[in-house]
């Protein structure tokens, strides 16, 4: 290989990166600019993939961890064709495809979302796992490797720790990942906040680690040939860049290795842009062109990838055509469609808690949708999420035939993970712990909704009847903050997270069908520990009556005329309110209406003409939560009542926590007689 051209396509995903910082006035020039040899040399040499056809299923994937080195990353798909010299002018500008920090686009080759460092690779190692699965499903034809490019900021965060276990312990040598080792920070030096021994730790966890002087494309191309043979674990190759490799001053003075080039333009570092550009073969005035040298060089890497990508298209059809079967069910794991669930006829136990009803519910999963990976952060007899493992097996570096992920205890890295299976293609991810621990995992939660992602949240213990437990344990504030990002409209202007919170086991039937249809944004299913009493049915058919949940908010009981007041809850205090209004109507003949509503986002989907009809506007509306009564607010109207809590809770047998914290019939009672006036 010719590193002449190699080093000048380098050179020139470094203008490009400055110049794009430079015009938006803002970003980061340093890090792209000494990641720049690594990635010319591995789309180049290494990545397979087709540049007409970014959404290839057979691709290799690349993940960026390090967000704000969204310019190299742009840069090197403008080499592809994917960004125009215009687009990339128009960096971080409104309604531009160059955001400062990158959106998933596949079609451009922008495999994920990033920005809060850590969780790019994170999902690289769920890709990694998915790529194993399907294998192993659908034959070695579908092999194909998963790179990450991380940076110390990204090494550095927590979730690395969760990450960097789990690919070790599964073994997954499909992944390559290349720490931008540059010894700076966005603030201050590398070797001021730490002084671990980062390929002892990796290898400690069971990766294989080679150390490379990181700018040299002789080393990055010996150490991507090692790592592609390795056949027993995932690589890192550590790379000792320099940041803002190719800058300098107004005198021409080297000005690399600073961190001033990390977060800001070159001219507002203290470097200079014009001499920069120079100073790499480019030109000051014109800075957003390919040189036609590595233009030519590029259309013959572009004819041949293109050409490898039809050879492999071509495998899968002749194999399509041996296996029509097998070829069906890629083409539906694909495609995002479920196969047929009698879900009216699953049948639930009466007055169990929700999450024993989502375990009977997975284990049918478990059975029927093959495609579905589930995990639980070592709480899977608790969470009852092993519903689906008793009747699968777990995944292991032997054996990813299995569809159930023992996480272990680290709640960030294992919704990160699912969001990698998700964006990875062709798998349904699920992940479990308690409802309190959602706070580990809502920067991942966030990630997804932002990417429109369909991964499945089982949190259960649900409210403070966790009880002896104590206040650690019992979620308070949580749900509010879920009804609030449901408020939130993703690109598509649909509800960002679809949050559900089943108030029997009928309804969470129900919950898990929504959740398995709804393919364009994370789902929350929020379940109770303690048993609840199924509720009433005009009907006689509690099971078909669920059904109604699908519209977000539906009616339990009807008052038997105009209502004199409605009552309305979701989750386990729906029950209450049933207990409480059948006082209202014996010792007050007040007429009631109670409304189940585990997902006000989608409620408020629901025509005017439904809305009013469940929530009349005209009628006192009381709510009951388990949670900040703000919870419902929304629901029951400015005019409404909600009692809810307003601490945290107390460590104390449910029953004990319910009568003492007014969760009883004779309290809805006398609340709502006192709402009333």
């Amino acid at each position: 290989m010719n590193n002449n051209v190699i080093n000048k396509g380098s050179d020139n995903i470094r203008i490009l990166s400055a110049a794009m910082v430079e015009k938006a006035k803002s970003g980061h020039p340093g890090g792209a600019m000494g990641g720049a040899d690594f990635v010319n040399v591995l789309f180049s040499e290494f990545l397979n993939f087709d540049p007409s056809d970014g959404t290839w299923i057979n691709r290799d994937r690349f993940f960026l961890d390090p967000g704000h080195m969204s310019p190299m990353l742009y840069s090197i798909l403008a080499f592809y064709g994917h960004y125009t010299m215009d687009e990339l002018a128009n960096f971080r500008q409104w309604g531009s495809p160059t955001p400062g920090h990158p959106e998933v686009d596949a079609a451009r080759g922008v495999e994920n979302t990033s920005g809060p460092l850590g969780q790019g690779h994170t999902f690289a190692i769920g890709a990694a796992i998915a790529e194993k699965f399907l294998v192993e499903k659908f034959g070695d034809w579908m092999s194909h490797k998963i790179y990450t490019f991380i940076s110390d900021g990204g090494v550095q965060e927590e979730i690395s720790q969760g990450a960097g276990r789990i690919a070790g312990n599964l073994g997954l040598n499909n992944l390559i990942m290349f720490y931008d080792s540059n010894d700076i920070q966005l603030s201050t030096t590398v070797k001021e906040v730490t002084s671990e021994d980062t390929a002892k730790k990796y290898e400690s966890w069971g990766w294989k680690v080679l150390e490379i002087a990181g700018n040299d494309p002789d080393a990055i191309r010996g150490a991507l040939k090692e790592a592609n043979a390795e056949t027993e674990k995932p690589v890192l190759i550590i790379g000792k860049t320099i940041m803002g490799k190719g800058a300098v001053d107004a005198q021409g003075n080297s000005f690399e290795g600073k961190t001033s080039t990390h977060g800001q333009p070159l001219s507002a570092a203290g470097a200079s842009f014009e001499k920069t550009i120079e100073n790499l073969g480019g030109n000051p005035d014109n800075p957003f062109t390919i040189f036609p040298e590595v233009k030519e060089w590029l259309d013959g890497i572009i004819k041949e990838k293109t050409a490898a990508a039809a050879a492999k298209k071509a495998e899968q059809a002749a194999w399509a055509k041996a296996n029509p079967a097998l070829a069906a069910k890629l083409d539906q794991f694909f495609s995002g469609k479920l196969p047929e669930i009698d879900w009216k006829g699953i049948t639930q136990k009466s007055g169990v808690a929700t999450r024993a009803a989502s375990a009977s519910v997975l284990g049918i999963l478990a059975e029927n949708v093959e495609n579905m990976i589930v995990s639980s952060a070592d709480l899977s007899n608790s969470d009852k999420t092993d519903g689906f493992l008793n009747k699968t097996r777990a995944i292991t570096r032997d054996d990813f035939g299995g569809a159930f992920l023992q996480s272990g205890v680290c709640e960030l890295t294992m919704a990160a993970i699912c969001n990698g299976l998700a964006l990875h293609g062709g798998i349904i991810p699920a992940c479990g712990t308690f409802f309190v621990f959602s706070d580990y995992i809502k920067p991942a939660l966030r990630t997804a909704a932002l990417m429109e992602l369909q991964v499945i949240y089982v949190w259960t213990h649900d409210a403070f009847r966790v009880g002896e437990d104590g206040p650690t344990h019992q979620p308070v504030e949580h749900e509010a903050q879920l009804r609030l990002m449901e408020q939130l409209q993703n690109h598509s202007h649909k509800n960002s997270t679809l949050v559900l919170r089943p108030a029997d086991a009928q309804e969470t039937t129900v919950a898990w069908k929504m959740a398995l249809e709804n393919t364009s944004t994370p789902t929350a299913l929020i379940l109770s520990r303690q048993n609840i009493t199924e509720l009433p049915a005009a009907s006689g058919d509690r099971a078909a009556e669920a059904f109604n949940a699908e519209k977000g908010a539906y009616i339990v009981a009807e008052a038997g005329g105009s209502p004199d007041v409605v009552l309305v809850a979701s989750g386990s205090e729906v029950s209450t309110l049933v207990a409480g209004a059948a006082l209202l109507k014996e010792k007050k003949g007040l007429k009631v209406q109670i409304v189940s509503a585990p997902s006000e986002g989608l409620f408020r989907n629901q025509d005017a003409a439904y809305q009013e009809k469940v929530l009349p506007s005209g009628v006192p509306t009381f709510g009951m939560t388990a949670g900040l009564p703000v919870t419902l607010q929304g629901l029951v109207g400015t005019k409404g009542k909600v009692f809810g809590l307003n601490s945290f809770g107390f460590s104390a047998p449910a029953g004990v926590l319910d009568e003492k914290l007014g969760y009883t019939a004779e309290n809805v009672y006398n609340q709502v007689l006192e709402f009333l006036g």
